[in-house]
């Protein structure tokens, strides 16, 4: 008896189960557009050396330090922008405690290590402090004994890493282990060596380890080191009585770094979510509509088999959410939309098996649906497995490489890969392998949907076009289309949002309450349509938008006081990029590595012509797909970005299915012109192909015409980006390595 039906039942039983639980019982995180949050203003001290940084350039890395302590914390979806010339704005989204949220931003963090010289107390009255010698510093110990510290030895910017411990062996509790880098490794060692060089029990065999000038350890060396030798390896630990949440944030700030100039919360309050209630009615019922128009056609077109799909899609959205529960991720309204868009592509892992079941069985090699479909998945199991590894290579690079937004998109897109092979290789081929195996369906089995050919394999099967007979036209159609999106990014250029651009904020305290919705509405009206409206308080009200004009900032004022009756504005300031410099170079390099990585993994899995090919395939997606909204002047902004991204992983996707056929057409027809086999790879995956495209295109053609301004932009990114990667795969890839192979030869 074989058992791996019922193992697969199991295991697919034991998933849903537990997601339901996680389901129910861990609530989700909301986003700022969803939900609102809270809203830090930090204030930049100026000392000497912030005067003298004319450019602003210890602003703009005060900005990379506060994200990357955000980043730490474990809050997704942050906004962190500078205003004005001494401000920072700091929205943080579905935060439990918000008031240690910015004392924990507020923390200076410099770290420094010095050699102790000696107490600083007057031994006859150890309350009574010794005069400060030049280059020396006086503070007090963990104990609150005085000492006297010589000039710093090492600084954070010698530490490697920082990392929170639990001392399992001794007992002795939580501590911080450092990691020194570079020269930090020979310092430390120095500065160790020379206390060394002073007997047990002198305070001068002590080192002093200082945060924020406050001593948190002044640890003795071990009496085994020798003089001038000191402790080699290049690390350390700071030791004291400190629990698992103190080591935790102590790792943290050494790992965030020294704020650059201190800085000083002037402001923290809670703010409303920057899209109304309206919007989100509609891109939920366009989410519902676009599932639900997915779910029918899947039916229609692979009858009891897409019923069963459908109920695995239920499950893979199940297992999905649960999974980013359990993560603690932040969901924005985007996520969202990319979440239910991730539903509709889950649905190729499922459309490969059925259509490779529906050959086997017109060939007539698998007689019966229930050999035909175990026959269809195992032979498809070569193209999910590539198409899905190349994504979650882009993933893990993105996650491990990139931060904020970026790295937020790699944690989705990674557990939307594993929970798609979960649910097409186990939930749905449980649901199949029990519903084949039953004695009614054995003697219907048109009702499987995979017991014919259908529409568009049968309309190939009479035809049989040769599609690439001129593969040189097709790569003529490309680069016209390149040229084309090019010169939209030349000569238009790009229309970047306020996230890369930054903008203003006003802000205004009303006579009495406005509806964000209604002001939403009346600034459209007004000529701003992509203007960001929050409420905080009862009677404030928070404008951003781009770079403005006096004028239009006093069209903005007027449109708010026609609403409010009464309007007075309380701030007018610019506000810089919340993707700063440093988070868009980061996405771009893990984006660059990510590339690399697919073609080394293509290269290996399909040759270096295959792979090569992909890639070029994946570039003049992008290019084309920048280039149109170039054309129309979209917005170039953080929902833009994850859309592109989700464009690339599907355009590689594509091109990984047509490839797998390749393969497997070589491998049997050894004979046979490389041509030759690439077209009728071309058209053995054309219904595949229709299919997994009309599956997306009917969600996210409601998301764009249901979905309200705010989602519009998004689906339609989607959109060009479904089209022109399914065109792509097709007559983009495709003819490239038949061209390359051509040369080869």
């Amino acid at each position: 008896m074989n058992r791996s039906p019922h193992i697969r039942g199991l295991i697919a039983l034991a998933a849903v189960a537990l997601s339901l639980y996680v389901a129910l019982t861990v609530p989700v995180h909301l986003g700022l557009d969803l939900r609102g949050g809270t809203q830090i203003v930090l204030e930049i001290r100026p000392t000497a050396a912030a005067d003298a940084d004319a450019d602003g350039e210890a602003t703009d890395r005060t900005v990379e330090v506060l994200r990357g302590r955000i980043d730490a914390l474990g809050v997704a979806e942050p906004g962190i922008a500078r205003s004005g010339s001494d401000r920072i704005v700091v929205e943080l989204p579905g935060l439990q405690d918000p008031r240690k949220a910015a004392d924990m931003l507020g923390r200076t963090a410099q770290l420094t290590f010095h050699q102790v010289l000696g107490t600083a107390a007057n031994a006859d009255d150890p309350s009574t402090p010794l005069p400060k010698r030049p280059r020396e510093q006086v503070m007090a110990d963990e104990s609150g004994r005085l000492l006297r510290l010589q000039a710093p030895s090492l600084t954070g910017k010698d530490v490697e890493k920082a990392t929170a411990r639990f001392d399992q062996q001794s007992g002795a509790g939580w501590h911080v282990t450092v990691d020194f880098r570079g020269s930090g490794e020979q310092g430390w060692a120095r500065l160790t060596g020379e206390a060394a060089c002073h007997t047990a029990g002198d305070p001068a065999r002590r080192v002093a380890i200082v945060l924020d000038d406050r001593i948190i350890s002044s640890p003795q060396v071990d009496p085994s080191v020798a003089c001038r030798s000191g402790i080699g390896g290049g690390s350390t630990q700071i030791t004291g009585t400190f629990d698992d949440s103190e080591a935790k944030e102590l790792a943290l700030l050494i790992n965030g770094g020294a704020l650059p100039v201190p800085v000083e919360t002037v402001e923290q309050r809670t703010v409303g979510p920057t899209l109304g209630a309206a919007a989100i009615r509609a891109s939920a019922w366009a989410a519902v509509i676009g599932t639900a128009l997915t779910s029918l056609f899947i039916i229609a077109v692979y009858r009891l088999m897409g019923a069963l799909a459908t109920v695995a899609l239920a499950c893979y959205g199940l297992i999905s959410y649960a999974a980013l529960a359990a993560l603690g991720a932040t969901l924005t309204l985007p996520g969202l939309a990319g979440f239910v868009l991730a539903i509709g592509m889950a649905v190729d892992a499922n459309v490969l098996v059925f259509e490779r079941a529906r050959e086997e069985y017109a060939s007539r090699h698998r007689p019966t649906p229930r050999s035909s479909l175990t026959a269809g998945f195992r032979r498809a199991f070569s193209a999910i497995a590539d198409s899905n590894i190349t994504t979650l290579i882009a993933a893990g690079l993105l996650f491990f490489l990139a931060s904020g937004p970026v790295r937020g998109f790699g944690v989705t897109l990674g557990i939307g890969v594993l929970a798609s092979m979960l649910s097409a290789l186990v939930i749905t081929r449980a649901l199949a392998d029990y519903a084949v195996a039953r004695p009614r369906l054995r003697r219907r089995p048109h009702l499987t949907g995979i017991a014919h050919n259908g529409t568009v394999r049968d309309r190939l099967t009479r035809t049989h076009p040769n599609l690439m007979r001129h593969p040189r036209r097709w790569l003529a159609a490309s680069a016209a289309a390149l040229v084309l999106a090019a010169s939209g990014i030349a000569l238009r250029g790009l229309d970047f949002g306020i996230e890369f651009t930054g903008g203003r904020l006003i802000e205004y305290t009303t006579g009495a309450p406005v509806d964000a919705d209604r002001a939403r509405t009346a600034l459209a009206d007004a000529g701003f349509p992509r203007a960001v409206v929050q409420t905080s308080g009862e009677n404030q009200l928070t404008v951003r938008t781009h770079q403005l004009s006096n004028t239009q900032a006093a069209t903005i004022t007027d449109t708010i006081t026609d609403l409010a009756h009464q309007a007075d504005k309380i701030r007018d300031e610019a506000i810089g990029p919340s993707l700063g410099k440093e988070l868009r170079q980061g996405a771009l390099i893990a984006l660059a590595v990510a590339l690399a990585a697919q073609l080394i993994y293509l290269a290996a899995r399909f040759r270096w012509l295959l792979g090569t090919s992909a890639v070029a395939a994946l570039a003049h997606d992008v290019v084309i797909l920048i280039g149109l909204f170039a054309w129309l002047g979209k917005p170039v902004d953080g929902v833009f970005l994850a859309a592109l991204l989700t464009v690339i992983g599907y355009s590689v996707n594509d091109s990984v299915v047509v490839f797998d056929r390749i393969r497997e057409l070589g491998r049997d027809n050894l004979r046979m012109p490389f041509a030759r086999i690439a077209n009728q790879a071309l058209l053995q995956t054309l219904p595949r192909t229709v299919n997994t495209g009309m599956g997306a295109a009917f969600i996210l053609t409601a998301l764009a015409v249901l979905g309200g301004d705010t989602l519009t932009d998004f689906a339609l990114a989607l959109l060009i980006g479904l089209a022109v990667g399914t065109y792509s795969s097709m007559f983009t890839a495709t003819p490239l390595a038949i061209e390359l192979h051509k040369h080869r030869t």
